[in-house]
């Protein structure tokens, strides 16, 4: 395992980290494959990792509470806690104490090292400092229940800017950040002026939910003529750890496999290591994506759930693949196989879940084409 200093702590982080989004499950989004995902935990901690990224909604609210198990027995002394405060349940300054108090029990641990102003935009950041927000943080980190804050961040570049200017004592940032992301979000401008203040910057979404995984012919050939082999997820990841400005990738890990490729790969992590030839590589890959990948969506989940009951990723997902992959008719078996109260065609364009994309996809508008390309074999 490779590490990079955390910014102005005294600590170096490991180059992986381990996203608790997407931990096994055993078959809701909800029911986590608990004895899996505390094999998963342990292995990584015991292989090098020691940041653990979670929030109080990932897993419908259990992700925190199956990394807290998962960290007893000696386990929790050898690594540091990231989590969130989700904006959405603050409705007045008493809201902050009840839940970070509530995520502490969760966690079963009375400090989280690294504590997050979670998915934070203009709108979010402006209700959460007129609540004084950041006078209540500096309580939490006197009195011990949290060690240093940051903010993780999902708009556009002038208010990311605004929020990094807007205190001059964050510990970190965490922003969405690919090889398909330069120009999306905080992007690499983004980075560049988080890094240039000091602040560490930690990079969610680095193989776009898994889809940068399993690449379209178009782009494996690309891979396939580099002068070295590696494989999509190393391509990605060698990518943004070519930066030394990017201090830690998180990486939703859902198998033991996944979790072994990552920690091989994270130990051959090195600042500067690709050559100009292949970040040229890298960039072409970039530019064929983006002429056939129609939805930008990451499967984060934060649409989720939808009030009429449509499983919004698993639909924009299929016709994703329908599209990139031209399997059409696979996928049209596909939609044809979910269960019809979570099928695209139920969506009332009630758009309470736009709102919550950090993509700000039109998903009101992309249900009734999905069904109408998806469904029209039925």
């Amino acid at each position: 395992m490779q590490y990079r200093r955390f910014g102005k702590l005294d600590w170096k982080a490991s180059v992986l980290g381990f996203g608790c989004m997407r931990f096994p499950t055993l078959g809701k989004y909800e029911e986590i494959d608990e004895p899996e995902a505390v094999r998963m935990i342990r292995r990584a901690v015991d292989g090098g990792v020691n940041y653990f990224d979670t929030a109080y909604g990932y897993h419908g609210g259990n992700s925190e509470g199956v990394l807290g198990r998962a960290l007893r027995d000696g386990y929790r002394s050898r690594v540091k806690i990231a989590t969130k405060l989700p904006h959405w349940h603050v409705s007045a300054s008493a809201d902050f104490d009840r839940l970070l108090n509530e995520q502490l029990g969760r966690l079963g641990t009375d400090h989280i090292e690294l504590y997050l102003l979670h998915s934070l935009g203009k709108d979010s950041w402006k209700k959460l400092t007129e609540l004084d927000v950041l006078t209540w943080a500096e309580r939490a980190v006197g009195d011990g229940r949290i060690g240093h804050l940051g903010f993780s961040f999902h708009d556009e570049l002038p208010a990311f800017k605004e929020i990094v200017d807007g205190w001059d004592r964050w510990a970190f940032c965490q922003i969405m950040y690919n090889y398909l992301y330069e120009k999306t979000q905080a992007g690499t401008e983004g980075l560049e002026y988080a890094a240039r203040k000091g602040i560490p910057v930690v990079v969610m979404e680095p193989l776009l939910g898994g889809s940068l995984t399993s690449p379209p012919g178009a782009i494996q050939s690309l891979w396939d003529a580099a002068p070295r082999r590696r494989s999509p997820a190393e391509w990605a990841l060698a990518w943004l750890w070519n930066r030394p400005d990017v201090t830690v990738v998180l990486s939703g890990m859902s198998t033991m496999a996944q979790l072994e490729e990552n920690l091989a790969l994270a130990g051959r992590a090195r600042a500067g290591e690709l050559s100009a030839r292949e970040l040229e590589i890298v960039s072409n890959a970039r530019d064929t994506y983006e002429k056939i990948r129609p939805i930008p969506c990451t499967r984060c989940n934060y649409c989720m759930p939808c009030p009429h009951g449509v499983n919004i990723p698993h639909n924009l997902g299929l016709y994703n693949t329908a599209v990139m992959y031209n399997q059409l008719e696979r996928e049209r078996g596909n939609y044809l196989q979910t269960k019809p109260e979570e099928r695209a065609k139920e969506c009332t364009q009630c758009q309470e879940c736009e709102p919550k994309c950090p993509q700000k996809i039109k998903i009101s508008e992309w249900m009734p084409c999905i069904d109408k390309e998806l469904g029209g074999a039925a």
